[in-house]
Order: structure tokens, then C-alpha cells, then sequence
């Protein structure tokens, strides 16, 4: 689920430092990049408009940086960050946070490959939350100046990043419900529905899969406490629901599950 919400009396604060990989737009846009190979990338329909002809293709390519390498616990961009990139994740997974003003950290979503990262800088020109990755990753790195002035020319791309901007309201909406109206073993409940789901349009496996979230920052995600989130998991191993072993999870009833 990689909704993201806007948390009431949330702000950066001062912190220690993570690792950081910094968007390196801003130093190397003056010399001459290789273009990314989206269309041998297995993530190309997610994360790329439909319809392009090989020119337009072609064209995306040159203006996107080659993939980088983002090590897990490092962060790709930080809550006060100036704006320049969106990210398209081509393997791996990341979370977003906010700090609240007591210091306690806010997970508002999860991204997997074929997701696109870094849109909340596009309101206001600055991030207003951390990414981090969750597992060693790879992102493909768009400047969004050269992304919105080919958008002017290539109607499928801007009709993409239309529907990008529209998923992020979409998803705000749903984890604000989410939080807002569902009982602990529901929002569980939608949690792996949503996570199955999100695995099974990349052609992986809907009913078996690794959570590389810890159970702690689902809690975060989902407005609960650590202990509240291991007593729904143990419900649903006992109810018949799903079999969990550590972070392995197999959905024996998704039916079932559907039904909480």
C-alpha cells in the first residue's frame, strides 16, 4: 500500500543523520547521460505511459538517469529537500515517514517496484517526508523540469503523470478512511489484500510472499501499536486466514480475508 497522507502536527525536525543519496540531477546535468533502458525493464508497464512510439520511447530514455543503487537504511531524499526529481522504482522497496513534533516517526506508505516516488515535492517544491529504503534498491531518476516540458509534446506522457498526481489523491483518500473508520483486524485485513494485490500486477505470487516491512512499521502505517499488530497476524493464523512465520506470509483464504 503506498498511500500517503498529510498527518496533523507533523514537521522535520533535527535529526542524526541516516546515510544519504543525494539526487545527483543537480551536478551531473551538465554532462552528456546514457539513457535508462526502459524498454527492456520488466517494470515498464507500471511506471511508463502506454502508446509511446519507438521515437517517444526513445526520447523518454535520454532524459532519464541510468538507475542508482540506494543501500537499505540509506534515504533518497529527506523532509525539507529541494524538489527537482521524481524516481521510478525499478527493483526493491522503499517507506515514506514524517516526524511529529515529538520525535516520534510517522511511516504514510510503502513502495515497491513500478512505483513512482518523490511527487509530494511537486506542491510546494520542497519533500515533506524521508524515503527510505527498506531493502537494497534501484531507482531510475527523472528530472521533472525536462519531464514537464516533454510532457508539452508527448500527450501520452502527460496524460501519465496526470494519472500519477491522481493516484497520490486516491491513495491519501484511502489510508485517511483506512485510519479513520476500520476496526485493528480490518485495517490488516486491507493491508495484505492491498500488498497481495500490488504483488500480483507484477507477476508475482498474490498468496505467498516476504513482507520487507517489520510488523512495527505497519503498526506506524496503520495507526496501531507493535503489540496490536502481532495479535491480529495471530487471529488470523488461528482463524485459518493466513500461515506467518517471521516475515514469510502465505494467505491460505483471501476470501476470507476479504470477508474481515
Amino acid at each position: 500500500m503506498s498511500d500517503v497522507a498529510e498527518y496533523p502536527e507533523t514537521m522535520p525536525i533535527e535529526r542524526t543523520p541516516l546515510p544519504v543519496s543525494r539526487d545527483p540531477v543537480a551536478t551531473t546535468a551538465a554532462r552528456p547521460r546514457p539513457g535508462a533502458q526502459c524498454s527492456t525493464c520488466a517494470m515498464q508497464s507500471l511506471c511508463m505511459p502506454q502508446g509511446l512510439t519507438t521515437a517517444e520511447m526513445e526520447r523518454i530514455e535520454a532524459l532519464i538517469c541510468p538507475s542508482r543503487t540506494i543501500k537499505n537504511g540509506e534515504s533518497l531524499y529527506r523532509a525539507g529537500d529541494s524538489f527537482q526529481s521524481i524516481y521510478a522504482l525499478r527493483a526493491g522497496s522503499f517507506k515514506t515517514v514524517v516526524m511529529h513534533r515529538d520525535g516520534r516517526e510517522q511511516v504514510t506508505g510503502f513502495y515497491l517496484a513500478g512505483d513512482v516516488l518523490g511527487l509530494d515535492g511537486v506542491c510546494s517544491g520542497k519533500h515533506n517526508c524521508d524515503a527510505l529504503a527498506i531493502e537494497d534498491s534501484k531507482v531510475c531518476i527523472i528530472p521533472f523540469h525536462l519531464l514537464e516540458a516533454m510532457c508539452r509534446e508527448v500527450k501520452p506522457l502527460q496524460q501519465h503523470v496526470h494519472r500519477l498526481l491522481g493516484g497520490e489523491i486516491v491513495r491519501e483518500a484511502r489510508l485517511m478512511m483506512l485510519l479513520g473508520t476500520m476496526s485493528a483486524d480490518q485495517r490488516v485485513a486491507a493491508f495484505l489484500l492491498n500488498l497481495s494485490g500490488r504483488l500480483k500486477t507484477r507477476g508475482y505470487s498474490p498468496a505467498e510472499f516476504h513482507l520487507r516491512m517489520t510488523r512495527e512499521e505497519i503498526g506506524s502505517y496503520l495507526g496501531m501499536k507493535l503489540e496490536t499488530v502481532s495479535r491480529m497476524f495471530s487471529k488470523f493464523q488461528k482463524d485459518g486466514l493466513v500461515d506467518t512465520h517471521g516475515k514469510q506470509i502465505r494467505i491460505l483464504d483471501i476470501e476470507g480475508l476479504a470477508r474481515v
